[in-house]
């Protein structure tokens, strides 16, 4: 049976078009996104859902009191939907336990970054890449995780390295691993999952067959 996804998002939605077009393209295990949700009304990533002829949905973050009475909305919308596996997708709001305790490894994240390098609270979007540059690593990346309590903290499903250049910017930098590893990456996973090849020991994601 295929597996139903819903991806989380809150801006442009590069990410998205990344799945969109592996599964365009069949790549995507048997699998089938069936609903993007946005944290934001007017959010880019619900015109490529809605060019795809995927549903999209509205939740606004602003709508709530706290980012637990999200939380709980958001699963309610996702059990009515039957979804099997939650991918985040450049989604800003840090869901709470509620999320990972309804899809037990069935949430991931991408993290444009080499985790456990330049994670966790304040590291999102150019801040990553900033925070990269100004430590003078020689090599970032991507990793995508399955999501657990802790921010950019649960177990690593894959992850592919990318070099920095001395001329490199926040901007080219951030482009470059968007191209070379998370829109890779991020369709890879989905794969895996949907086609159940993953299994995870502790800390340690095995993926069966390699």
């Amino acid at each position: 049976m295929k597996k139903r996804i819903a991806v989380l998002v809150s801006g442009g939605g590069t990410n998205l078009q990344a799945l969109i077009d592996a599964q365009a393209r069949g790549e995507l295990g048997g699998g089938e996104i069936i609903a993007v949700v946005s944290s934001k009304a007017g959010a880019y990533a619900l015109e490529r859902a809605a060019k795809a002829g995927i549903p999209g949905y509205v939740l606004p973050r602003k709508n709530f009191d706290s980012n637990r009475a999200m939380t709980l909305a958001l699963v309610e919308m996702l059990n009515k939907l039957g979804i099997d596996l939650v991918v985040l997708a450049g989604c800003m709001i840090i869901f709470t336990q509620e999320l990972v305790d309804a899809y037990p490894n069935a949430v991931m994240n991408v993290h444009p970054a080499l985790i456990p390098a330049f994670c966790g609270k304040g590291f999102y979007g150019l801040h990553v890449h900033e925070a990269a540059l100004r430590y003078g690593v020689k090599l970032s990346g991507a990793t995508v995780h399955f999501v657990s309590e802790e921010c950019d903290g649960g177990p690593i499903i894959l992850q592919k390295a990318v070099a920095v250049r001395e001329d490199d910017t926040p901007e080219t930098l951030q482009r470059r691993i968007m191209e070379e590893a998370e829109w890779k990456l991020l369709p890879r996973a989905v794969a895996l999952f949907c086609e159940d090849r993953l299994a995870v020991q502790g800390r340690t994601v095995i993926i069966k067959g390699e």
